[in-house]
C-alpha cells in the first residue's frame, strides 16, 4: 500500500494538555483585548480628563515686551496672582514677564519664546463669584495692548465660559475682564463685567489696619520675596 511507504501525512496522536494549554492562553489573549477596551479614554469630542475644574487664560500678542498680570479671586477672597500663585483651589501656573523671562537654557544658550500667556486653573468647586482681573504691571512700549481672557469650564466636557479682548494702555492700569458665578455643582449661573479693583482690595486692607503692602499685597511682616 502506498502508506506503507509514508506517502500520506500520519496523523499527530493526540494531546489533551496541549490543547487545555491553547485554549487557556486564547482565554488570556480575550480577557486583555476587553481590559484595553474599559481603559481606553473616551473619544468623545469635548470630552477632557483634567483635574481642574475651570481653566482661566491671559494672553498678549507674541512677541510683546510688555508685562501683563493675571489675578483671579475666588468667592471665599483668595486671589491667585504673582506673589501668591496658591491660594485656595487656585493655582498660577506661570507669571509670564513679556520680554523678561520667556526663555528656556538649552546646552548653555538662551532660547526665546515668543508665546505671552498666563494661565490659572481652578482645581475645586467653591460655589459663588469669581473675578479676573488683569493689570498692566510694566509698560515698556508706550502702546496700548490688547489682550485675551478666556474662561473655560473643564468638566465633565470643555465649555468656553467667556472669550473677549481688551486694551490696557499704561503702566498701573487694571481691568476687570470677567466675573462669573458658580453653583454648589459648579454650575455657570451668571456671567457680567462689573469693573471690580483686586489691588484697591490690597489698599483697602492697609487703610483698614491690614498688614498688606499697598503696592504689591504682600505681608509687611513676611519675608520680602524678590520677584524672578
Amino acid at each position: 500500500m502506498m502508506d506503507d511507504f509514508g506517502l500520506y501525512p500520519r496523523e499527530e496522536p493526540f494531546d489533551p494538555l496541549g490543547v487545555m494549554l491553547f485554549k487557556a492562553l486564547q482565554v488570556i489573549a480575550f480577557l486583555f483585548f476587553l481590559a484595553l477596551l474599559a481603559v481606553s479614554p473616551d473619544a468623545k469630542d469635548g470630552k477632557i480628563d483634567s483635574k481642574a475644574e475651570f481653566m482661566i487664560t491671559l494672553d498678549w500678542p507674541d512677541n510683546h515686551p510688555d508685562d501683563l498680570d493675571l489675578f483671579v479671586q475666588d468667592p471665599a477672597g483668595n486671589i491667585a496672582w504673582y506673589r501668591h500663585r496658591e491660594a485656595g483651589f487656585l493655582t498660577l501656573d506661570r507669571d509670564d514677564r513679556g520680554g523678561a523671562n520667556d526663555f528656556i537654557m538649552v546646552a548653555g544658550k538662551k532660547i526665546a519664546s515668543p508665546i505671552r500667556e498666563e494661565i490659572v486653573t481652578v482645581r475645586g468647586i467653591v460655589a459663588g463669584e469669581y473675578t479676573v482681573n488683569v493689570s498692566h504691571f510694566q509698560a515698556t512700549t508706550g502702546e496700548p495692548v490688547t489682550a485675551n481672557v478666556k474662561v473655560q469650564k473643564l468638566n465633565p466636557t470643555a465649555q468656553v465660559v467667556f472669550d473677549n479682548k481688551f486694551t490696557l494702555d499704561h503702566t498701573g492700569d487694571e481691568k476687570t475682564a470677567v466675573r462669573f458665578r458658580i453653583d454648589a455643582e459648579g454650575k455657570v449661573v451668571n456671567v457680567d463685567q462689573r469693573p471690580k479693583s483686586l489691588l484697591e482690595t490690597f489698599r483697602s486692607s492697609w487703610r483698614n489696619g491690614g498688614d498688606l503692602d499697598p503696592k504689591t499685597g504682600v505681608s509687611r511682616n513676611a519675608a520680602r520675596v524678590r520677584r524672578d
